[in-house]
């Protein structure tokens, strides 16, 4: 007797079904891509109790005639490829043809489907027959095949709109053991609206309805888009709006050639087998490109968690480790340390550059470059952030000179405004008496173009207006509207100092606080990094007993490569053996308990950052602990011009939002915000 045997096909079924539908989730998500590929543009999911009753989606995409629709119920059938070196550049969102037969054999399945007139009879939304092929007449007679565990029982004409519709009920209920592994209704139906949100932002030109017990939970219509990202940006910022809510949100839009210097085996394609005499060079990606265009958190926008961050390659939903730590990045000393980036963001690459099939359910992919993705990514974040900082410095207005606004109208009693820099110093501030005339505000006026130098350790600043444009500088004719514009890009009048720590000052949009220590961390950390990126040699202290490290054979040799760098940020280590280093030196203010730690720390945060993502990473943990003992402190008096100073400064950063720690540096409170207070708007 044969120990070997073949499978029934209901029992490979439902083994396929335990990789591909974990839970009701999975099946929305199997149909819901499948009505995707299937060109639709309008589709509702129903649920009941979590997914575990009741799973209807219905699209009005191609649909099936009789003959197709039999035959997507057999394993591995399929219209999105036909032959192997079709994996090696998947397009669609499902491939396998996996899906409907696993969830058929572990539920009861009722498919209704009608193919929508103007289609070729096998033509699939990606078909390059399509085009040309003749159109068939419309076909007003449906199919319905209805199935149970697996079995056919009915199959059917029946009336149906043109698209698909799919039932699928009590999942599971021929494996008890893997229906008792589901979680509560609640649970089951927040995954499912999870990966409907997920949908929902990829594909913001389809209608999705979502029904919950009957309950509508949203009906998002279809947004208008387009083929360039000018015309789809709009339709996936009003996509979040109605998912996330109103979120500061700023855009991204980066490229990138995929020609960086790799390997020479990274320089071939995939392994596929092209028949004799065909050449495409969509299976290789040595001249690829890789684009990430999207919407970002501004800075201040985070979350303690990773829930707000939706990723999608070539509009695929997917995790990758990788791209999570790219955002980290990116977002560096922008991000108060465990708070997560909110975004929105769309990598556009080659199909063949990037492998989707090495996850069951397609979650996760494997970028054939991964450090070279997760650097654009990373410059792409930069970037965003590095123009909402200072971009629109060709459209900034000058700051107006305090002294100006001593000329402002006498108010009705007699008393003249005080400009706060008539005060000797702000430790016991005396706030300004504002003028209570009823006549308009006075035109801002313009900052003269020279300015004090700065007192109390502040650099002196260049007599040039520091708002005003570089040579090199890209030109532009468009002007944003004030409201538009970032904070340090409008002019701030100073009002005086609260708590010995925030400045107070006023813009023409409202009220505006700027904490001096962050401030001045911020743009002391800006001077010290830009002097190490120069290659300037940073201070060193030469220590009173020098001590020796003994290292693993992995890190000793990844920290030898890296001895140069270290000498010039000033950490003085040298080779004291094989797998032994003596430290004899450390920047001024470093104190070190633990020497072996502070190397370990130090090779650990290299190789967390990369070789060639930030040359100088390494240092600016140095640098802020540097910064935050020679930054001004909360109970340091400043007088009125080296406030002002300050502000221009800040200005002249790349990122003067936040200091290096991530903690906002200036914060608005507009005048809707002050007169909803008050509660004069409703």
């Amino acid at each position: 007797m044969n120990r070997i045997h073949l499978l029934p096909d209901h029992v490979a079924n439902q083994i396929a079904a335990g990789e591909v539908v974990e839970r009701p989730a999975s099946v929305v998500k199997e149909l819901v891509e499948n009505s995707l590929d299937a060109d639709a543009r309008k589709i509702t999911v129903e649920i009941q109790a979590g997914g575990r009753s009741l799973v209807r989606v219905t699209d009005d995409g191609l649909g099936m005639s009789r003959d197709d629709a039999l035959l997507s119920l057999e394993r591995h059938a399929t219209s999105k490829i036909k032959r192997a070196e079709d994996l090696a550049a998947i397009s669609t969102m499902g491939f396998r043809g996996e899906a409907l037969p696993s969830i058929a054999s572990v539920s009861r399945f009722s498919l209704t489907t009608r193919e929508r007139f103007g289609v070729p009879p096998s033509g699939g939304p990606d078909d390059p027959n399509r085009v040309n092929a003749e159109l068939q007449t419309e076909n007003i007679e449906g199919t319905q095949i209805i199935i149970n565990g697996g079995k056919i029982t009915e199959v059917k004409a029946a009336g149906s709109a043109p698209g698909t519709s799919i039932e699928v009920r009590q999942i599971f209920f021929n494996l008890p053991a893997r229906r008792k592994f589901l979680r509560s209704e609640e649970t089951e139906a927040a995954h499912i609206q999870h990966y409907l949100t997920l949908a929902a932002l990829a594909y913001p030109h389809v209608a999705f309805t979502f029904l919950k017990d009957g309950r509508t939970v949203w009906q998002l219509p279809a947004q208008k888009s387009g083929a360039e990202i000018s015309e789809r940006l709009p339709a996936v910022r009003e996509r979040l709006r109605a998912l996330l809510g109103d979120v500061k949100l700023i855009p991204v839009d980066f490229t990138a050639p995929l020609t960086a210097d790799t390997a020479p085996d990274e320089m071939e394609s995939f392994e596929t087998a092209l028949p004799a005499g065909e050449t495409d060079s969509s299976f290789f990606i040595h001249n690829s490109s890789f684009r990430v265009w999207g919407l970002m958190g501004a800075p201040g926008v985070a979350r303690s968690t990773r829930e707000d961050q939706h990723i999608f390659v070539n509009r695929r939903p997917v995790e990758n480790r990788g791209i999570n730590y790219a955002l980290l990045e990116g977002y560096h000393t922008a991000l108060m340390k465990g708070r997560y980036p909110v975004c929105c963001l769309f990598l556009e690459i080659n199909p063949a550059a990037v492998d989707v099939n090495i996850h069951p359910a397609k979650r996760e992919v494997k970028f054939h470059r991964e450090f070279e993705i997760r650097k654009h990514v990373a410059e792409a974040v930069r970037e965003a952030l590095l123009a909402f900082h200072g971009g629109e410095s060709k459209v900034q207005s000058p700051k107006p000179n305090v002294a100006d606004f001593a000329a402002r109208p006498v108010d009705a009693i007699g008393k003249t405004f005080v400009p706060p820099s008539a005060t000797p110093e702000f430790s016991t501030p005396q706030l300004p008496e504002f003028p209570f005339s009823s006549k308009p505000a006075p035109e801002w006026p313009s900052r003269p173009a020279a300015q004090p130098p700065l007192k109390m350790g502040f650099a002196a600043v260049p007599q040039s207006v520091s708002s005003a444009k570089p040579a090199d500088a890209p030109t532009s004719n468009f002007q944003l509207p004030t409201s538009s514009l970032p904070l340090l890009s409008v002019p701030l009048r100073l009002v005086g100092v609260i708590g010995k720590l925030y400045a107070v000052l006023e813009s023409d949009r409202g009220l505006v606080l700027l904490d001096q220590h962050a401030a001045h961390e911020r743009i002391l950390f800006e001077r010290m990094r830009d002097r190490l990126e120069r290659g300037d040699q940073a201070p060193s202290q030469k220590l009173l007993l020098p001590e020796t490290i003994e290292l693993s054979v992995r890190d000793a040799n990844f920290l030898r490569g890296q001895l140069p760098g270290l000498t010039r940020l000033g950490v003085g280590l040298s080779e004291f053996g094989e797998r032994t280093f003596l430290l004899d030196a450390l920047p001024p203010f470093v104190k070190v308990p633990d020497t072996r730690r502070f190397v370990l720390e130090l090779v650990d945060e290299l190789k967390a950052a990369g070789a060639e993502v930030n040359a100088s990473r390494l240092g600016e943990s140095v640098i802020v602990k540097t910064v935050c003992r020679h930054a001004v402190k909360a109970n340091d008096p400043l007088a009125g011009p080296e406030l002002e100073n300050l502000v221009e400064d800040l200005r002249r950063c790349t990122m003067p939002y936040t200091c290096p720690h991530g903690r906002p540096t200036i914060i608005e409170m507009n005048y809707r915000e002050l007169e909803r207070k008050f509660g004069r708007t409703q």
